[in-house]
Parts: C-alpha cells; sequence; structure tokens
C-alpha cells in the first residue's frame, strides 16, 4: 500500500482506500491501522518498488527526475524499504533474521498472522532464549475467519515455548508492525503468512531508530491494553485432531 507525491513524499503502512479506514477504530465497520507519512532518500526506494510494478503491468520504465527527484535527508532516521511478494524473499529474510537477532523484546503487531514452519521455530527459539515475545492479532472481529481459525492452531505450542498472544478486541486491527529490542522497526503492509512472502506484492519500512521505536511501542502498548490474553487453557482443544483446525491447515498455504 504506497502512495508517492511528486516523487518526495510517501506514505505506508496498512491503510487502503475504503470506508473502513474512514474512521478511528470507533466501530466494527472502522478498522485499527497505522500508516506513516514519509520524506526524504528513502522515498526513491518506495517509487522505485511503484515504478516495479509499474513495468509489469504496463510495461513502460518510470525514469528521470518528474519521478526520482534528488532527495535530501529531512531527519535522523536510518530508513530502507523491503519489497515482499513473488520472486521477492527480501521480506521473509527480514522477519526471520529480525526474530533469531532478537535478544530482549520483540513485540509483533499483525493482521493476518500465519508464519510458516521456519518462523514458528524462529519465534519459540527467541522465547526459549529469554527473549520477551508479545503478539498482538485480531480477535472475533475478524474479516478472515478462516485465517483465525487457521491461526489458533499453531497457537498452543508457541505459548507453551513463553510466547505471549493477544487478540484485540474493538474492532479488527489491521496493523502490520514489529519492533525489535526497542530499536529496530518494521511497518508496511506485509503480513506474517505465506501470501506476503510469496505471492503479493507487498512494502515494508524498516526503520533503525530508538525514538522511533518508542512512538511505535506506546502504540503497540496501547492496542495491548484492549486485547485479551490467549490462555492456554481455552486452547486445550486446538490441536491437530479436531476437524475444524485440520480443516483450516489445509487452507494455511493459500491464506
Amino acid at each position: 500500500k504506497l502512495l508517492i507525491i511528486d516523487g518526495k513524499i510517501g506514505f505506508v503502512g496498512g491503510a487502503g482506500i475504503a470506508d473502513l479506514w474512514t474512521g478511528n477504530a470507533d466501530s466494527p465497520q472502522h478498522w485499527r491501522d497505522n500508516h506513516y507519512r514519509v520524506t526524504g532518500p528513502v522515498v526513491a526506494q518506495l517509487q522505485a518498488s511503484f515504478a516495479i510494478s509499474w513495468l509489469k503491468i504496463c510495461g513502460e520504465v518510470l525514469h528521470g527526475p518528474n519521478y526520482f527527484p534528488p532527495l535530501a535527508n529531512t531527519g535522523p532516521y536510518l530508513a530502507q524499504a523491503i519489497r515482499g511478494g513473488a520472486h521477492y524473499e527480501n521480506l521473509d529474510l527480514m522477519y526471520l533474521l529480525a526474530i533469531a537477532s532478537a535478544q530482549k523484546i520483540l513485540r509483533i503487531e499483525n493482521a493476518y498472522f500465519l508464519p510458516d514452519d521456519l518462523v514458528r521455530k524462529e519465534l519459540i527459539e527467541a522465547a526459549k532464549r529469554g527473549v520477551k515475545v508479545e503478539i498482538v492479532v485480531p480477535g472475533k472481529k475478524i474479516d478472515q475467519k478462516l485465517v483465525r481459525l487457521a491461526s489458533r492452531r499453531h497457537w498452543p505450542e508457541l505459548i507453551r515455548a513463553g510466547v505471549r498472544i493477544f487478540e484485540y478486541q474493538p474492532t479488527m486491527v489491521h496493523v502490520k508492525l514489529m519492533i525489535v529490542d526497542d530499536i529496530f522497526v518494521s511497518i508496511g503492509s506485509g503480513n506474517f503468512d505465506n501470501r506476503s512472502v510469496r505471492l503479493n506484492d507487498e512494502a515494508n519500512l524498516d526503520v533503525l531508530d530508538r525514538d522511533f521505536a518508542a512512538q511505535q511501542t506506546h502504540l503497540f502498548e496501547s492496542d495491548k491494553k484492549q486485547s485479551r490474553e490467549v490462555t492456554p487453557e481455552e486452547l486445550r482443544g486446538l490441536h491437530f485432531a479436531n476437524p475444524f483446525q485440520q480443516a483450516a491447515g489445509l487452507f494455511a498455504p493459500q491464506l
């Protein structure tokens, strides 16, 4: 989800162009999301991501100063654009490396949390080595019920390892946010699912800055306060013998 204006200002995040994003997460018809205004040299990277999609669809190369004007630094943040989807492993590798590098605390807020076996393994390993792992996901107010069912299928092993999972209550949470050790942040459109890392065109922005991480942590903690922690007791019926979970799991690679 990208919007680039004159090659100088970029917008990136989870928000789409629909009535669902016209409110303030104040009802099930108005989703909770984050979106960001970006300036500086990294806008050229966002523009390049758009240009790749334009080339594939229209066969036209976008170039020149109208699309890529000179851009001076506008702030202290170190940032890099990451593209995900078919033929791009950047997003998947970034998630894996970020989780593997976590030493103290890992916060994830994601709309469609369906990590593959390798990502789940890294999350479990992080928790076992003492990293505080907290994940906020949608609760019952989710637009894709099958995604929630398939996701919950693997929660028991995560929670047993020490991962804490929270379900957001007020409305559908569409945020895509990861904060590692209070210094590294990834924001954008990428989900923790197979479609984002191997099929859909996605764009994330990685930021290395403690002040920015603190701002995003404030948003995360605010959402966590409006969430309900999932307990091991309620997940006792979620196992491979459960026909509903088993059926949902068959569709997980396509969700």
